[in-house]
């Protein structure tokens, strides 16, 4: 392997000492520098392809400026969004992202933790698996800085940037209540995730609060672990059977409306006059549909902006628990032009 390029090496080709050298290189003030001489040891490193030692300056400045992020699932379009977001938001304050999927498991979670505290990572942000909390009581056993983002757990104090998911499901069931649905269903999963169980709440109090009877078939909970695509087509027949069939579906993501909507259409059952629909968060793939989805839009600009400031900022000195409770808003599009 070609012997890399030191300081020694620029110092001999400029003429100069290594310790004038390292003074140029690392950004420190040069007022008593000449201008030339600064110049001509910056075109040096830049010929002779200088690369400094991260890791010793990281040993020096106590810094890697590296952050970890765990998302739940990569592959889910709002995690890779979310990912590119808080990347460029890192970026802007010179760090680089490192990425792990925990694939909704708490042990492998714990594992990418681990690997990125490994790595020297000055700080994590993370989409928790459901049953993490030990996860999140280890970083703070550690004084590991983090954030929670998009999930949290309420029992433990911690950095959190969520959507305020119970307003966001509420808002949803009441438009479809006030566009004529009678008989509303929610398709979620079976979880104990805070967002999740929030979302479900939405729905029934909104059920609750309009005096509609709701009836067990129209709320349908599926796993992680299961075949998604024919959990949810078991879900939807049962939603849509019997003798109370839905007439309005909101499902509580992305992922669950996409195999929904597959099967909806291989039905034949027209939207909306036949079934309107809502999910969370928007999907390209229904623009192609003839029925765009009316969706919550997620502020997740925001969510991954404000949670990298947050991490950075406890990165340089601990600051007071911050948790920031952002709104969504609904896109009202064809899915939910029913007849009142």
């Amino acid at each position: 392997m070609k012997r890399k390029i030191s300081l020694k090496d620029i110092a001999a080709k400029v003429g100069v000492s290594t310790a004038l050298v390292s003074y140029v290189l690392n950004n420190k003030k040069s007022g008593r520098i000449r201008v030339e001489v600064a110049q001509k040891i910056k075109e040096a490193a830049r010929e002779l392809n200088y690369r400094p030692n991260q890791i010793a300056k990281s040993l020096k400045l106590n810094k890697t400026y590296t952050l970890g992020l765990i998302v739940a699932d990569i592959s889910n379009p709002f995690f890779s969004t979310l990912a590119r977001i808080i990347e460029d938001e890192a970026d802007k304050h010179n760090y680089t992202v490192i990425f792990g999927s925990a694939d909704e498991n708490a042990a492998k979670s714990f594992k990418l933790i681990n690997t990125l505290m490994d790595r020297q990572v000055d700080g994590l942000i993370i989409a928790p698996a459901e049953n993490a909390e030990s996860n999140i009581k280890y970083l703070q056993d550690h004084e590991m800085p983090f954030v929670l983002i998009d999930r949290n757990f309420p029992a433990i104090s911690t950095n959190w940037v969520c959507l305020n998911n119970f307003k966001a499901s509420f808002s949803a069931l009441q438009h479809l209540l006030d566009r004529g649905s009678k008989k509303p269903g929610l398709l979620t999963y079976k979880t104990s995730l805070y967002n999740i169980s929030e979302r479900k709440r939405g729905y029934e109090i909104a059920l609750l609060e309009n005096n509609v009877m709701f009836q067990p078939t129209w709320l349908k909970e599926v796993s992680f672990s299961e075949d998604m695509r024919t959990a949810v087509e078991n879900a939807l027949d049962e939603m849509l059977g019997g003798n109370s069939p839905v007439d309005s579906i909101l499902f509580s993501s992305n992922i669950l409306a996409t195999y929904g909507l597959k099967y909806i259409h291989s039905r034949d059952i027209r939207i909306p006059d036949d079934l309107a629909l809502i999910t969370f968060d928007e999907m390209d793939a229904s623009d192609l549909f003839y029925a765009p989805l009316t969706y919550i839009k997620q502020p997740i600009q925001d969510m991954g902006e404000i949670a990298t400031q947050i991490l950075l900022e406890n990165i340089d000195a601990i600051k007071k628990t911050q948790q920031v409770k952002l709104e969504g808003d609904l896109i009202i599009r064809k899915s939910t032009e029913m007849v009142e």
